[in-house]
Formats: C-alpha cells, sequence, structure tokens
C-alpha cells in the first residue's frame, strides 16, 4: 500500500447503508461527494461486494491508483469476520479480505467499522491530543465502540454486545438507534436507555473521554444533555463521516510520520493477513 499517498478512498458498509468517499489524508476532509448505497437485504456477501462496486463506480475510482479501504461492521481478524451482527450469517469465519481483494482486483486495507471510525477522531477529530482512555461509540443500527489509551487502539473491543442482568437482549438491541426507531421512542426516552448503557461502561472501565458517532450524533444536542455521567461526553467531530475518513486512513500503515500512522499499522497488523 502506498504510504505516501495524499488521498485514499474509503467505503464503510454498515448494517443499512454503505457509504464511501475520497478524502484528503492530510485533513481529513472529503475531497469528493459523498456516495452511498442501500445495504443490500440479507447483506450476503456477494450482494455486498456488488454494492461495494456500484460506489467505487459513481465516485470513478475503481482501479489501483488510490488506496482504499474498507470498514466493515463485524470482528475483523487477520482478514476474516467473526461475528455477524446485522450482516448475514454468512460472513462468520469468513475470508472477508480476501473476498473483497478477489472482487475489487486489487489491495485493500479491511477492519472493523467502529475501530476505523477512532482512527478518524484520532487523527482528525475529537480524540486527537486526549490523554488516557477514550472510548467511542457509534449509535446505529447497533452499537460499535473503539477504544483507545494513550493513542493506542484496543481493536474489537465490541462493547455494543454487553449483556443486561436478566434480559435476553444485549446493550445494541435496547439501546441503539435502531431501537429509537423500531420503539418510536423520544429523546427522553431513549436517553434514559443510553443512560443505562454509559453508566455500564463507564462503571467497567472508567474512560477519560466518550465520544458519540453515528448518523444521530448531528441531534447530539436532542440527547446528550439529558445524561448525567461523571465522564465527559461529546459528538464525534467527523460524525457519520468517521469511518469513511478512518477507512480510508488505514493508507497511513507503515508510514512512520506520525502516531496516527503507528496506530493505523497496528490495525492492520491487527486485522489482516
Amino acid at each position: 500500500m502506498t504510504t505516501n499517498a495524499t488521498r485514499a478512498v474509503g467505503v464503510d458498509i454498515g448494517g443499512t447503508g454503505i457509504k464511501g468517499a475520497v478524502v484528503d489524508l492530510e485533513t481529513g476532509s472529503l475531497l469528493s461527494d459523498r456516495v452511498k448505497v442501500a445495504t443490500p437485504k440479507g447483506a450476503e456477501p456477494a450482494d455486498v461486494l456488488a454494492a461495494v462496486h456500484v460506489v467505487l463506480d459513481t465516485l470513478g475510482v475503481t482501479d489501483a491508483a488510490v488506496p482504499l479501504g474498507v470498514a466493515f461492521p463485524a470482528i475483523v481478524k487477520h482478514g476474516r469476520t467473526l461475528s455477524a451482527a446485522n450482516v448475514a450469517d454468512t460472513w462468520i469465519d469468513f475470508e472477508a479480505e480476501k473476498f473483497f481483494e478477489d472482487g475489487l482486483g486489487r489491495d485493500i486495507h479491511f477492519a472493523n467499522d467502529a475501530d476505523v471510525a477512532g482512527v478518524a477522531e484520532l487523527r482528525y477529530g475529537a480524540a486527537r491530543g486526549v490523554s488516557g482512555l477514550t472510548i467511542l461509540t457509534t449509535l446505529g443500527t447497533g452499537i460499535g465502540t473503539a477504544m483507545i489509551h494513550e493513542g493506542v487502539l484496543i481493536p474489537n473491543s465490541e462493547l455494543g454486545h454487553l449483556q443486561r442482568a436478566g434480559e435476553a437482549t444485549d446493550a445494541e438491541v435496547f439501546a441503539a438507534y435502531s431501537a429509537m426507531e423500531r420503539e418510536q421512542l423520544d429523546w427522553p426516552e431513549w436517553a434514559a436507555r443510553l443512560q443505562w448503557y454509559y453508566s455500564h461502561v463507564e462503571f467497567l472501565f472508567s474512560p477519560d473521554l466518550f465520544i458519540v458517532g453515528g448518523g444521530v450524533s448531528k441531534h447530539a444536542d436532542e440527547f446528550l444533555p439529558l445524561l448525567d455521567l461523571k465522564t465527559p461526553i461529546v459528538p464525534a467531530v467527523h460524525r457519520n463521516n468517521a469511518g469513511i475518513i478512518g477507512a480510508a486512513a488505514l493508507a497511513l500503515a507503515s508510514d512512520g510520520s506520525d502516531a496516527v500512522a503507528g496506530v493505523a499499522d497496528t490495525l492492520v497488523e491487527a486485522t489482516s493477513n
């Protein structure tokens, strides 16, 4: 992968939508319009690959001249997806990175979607320069999390799947933004569920900062002031684009010019072949 690139493509695959854009690696800003297509019903591998082709075709970046990073909503280790919370079970223990590389005819960097959002906020956003432990959460179809301690990313934290005592469903079924939509909750009702979630995570990990990403973060003023926590909690600077920007930032891997390049390098090493 080119390490002195000034731009890269980021593709963020989610449970409901697949988004992509060309990103300026110096500033973290989008150099193109954001392209979004619906995640195919059932989210089987071949259908998701076809949708990624549509995104890249629309962006006009189908060859390997511009580095490509892909974010995916699953545990990613050694290029394999080990979970499938909001996509087809076919992805469990699946050689996803090789599948995308073969299907796209090019090398890629491939990692968990929340982890790359964490990389974006570390390099360009709310986690930049923060000491101690930062926990980023993405509130959407599910709850993704990224844990960053003193600039070091701990991959695949999956704190959205914390179990609730005495309940059959986990945290993300109860408190993700999709729960608000599904159950037609108002902001205070949903904030009460978030209060339980963030209080529980706060007790377990004693973080120094919470960052809230995902599409709903653009409405942060509606629900963050309703939370009562010891830990500061702020919206992600890059909101729902953090996954795109972080995926593109994986092109910094093996470029030792700054600490975030090292984070990207560590993430690639931990999750790729």
